[in-house]
């Protein structure tokens, strides 16, 4: 077994009228400049691989994180407790002041409540994207749903054909 592993062949392919010690010689030196190249292709590309990650690594998380990533970041938490189900449409508005916050559910509370962790400093923005938020779901509890209004312009279109067929046009001569 040891013997195999210590062991390998490789093969070489070339189209020459004649082999010679040259032929080989310049067919074993192109073998071994491509070995290099290759190397220091993998040697290069680890290397900006390592860089990636390590720049990712510094560049802070923006938006919905974990509660450990958003402790990880060093500043003081504050939070806030909600209790709307669908707070996830939140997240549009938190992205737009660029808040970094985590989202928690507490289930021993029925219905759920939904607590909201944020940076200490960003307590005015969070209240300013909150009154945005809410007045965003207040505007959707207000509008009528499309299917309500499809069916009012229906009974509508039937009411004005129903009109057109109750004229009645005299043709006949008037004394």
């Amino acid at each position: 077994m040891q013997e195999e592993v210590n062991q390998k062949t490789i093969a070489l392919c070339t189209r020459c009228a004649k082999m010679t010690a040259d032929v080989l010689k310049g067919l074993m030196r192109k073998y071994l400049s491509d070995r290099e190249k290759h190397k220091q292709e993998v040697k290069h590309k680890k290397a900006e691989k390592a860089a990636q990650e390590k720049a990712e690594k510094k560049a802070p998380v923006r938006g919905k994180q974990t509660l450990k990533k958003l402790m990880d970041q060093g500043s003081q938490l504050t939070n806030i407790e909600v209790t709307d189900n669908n707070i996830k449409s939140f997240d549009k508005v938190a992205r737009k002041y660029g808040i970094d916050y985590s989202l928690r559910k507490d289930k021993s509370v029925e219905p759920p409540k939904y607590m909201v962790f944020f940076k200490a400093k960003d307590v005015d923005v969070m209240t300013k994207a909150f009154q945005e938020y809410s007045g965003v779901v207040l505007n959707k509890n207000k509008r009528v749903s499309i299917r309500k209004r499809l069916s009012l312009a229906k009974e509508k279109a039937a009411k004005q054909r129903e009109r057109e067929k109750t004229k009645q046009k005299d043709r006949g001569q008037s004394l």
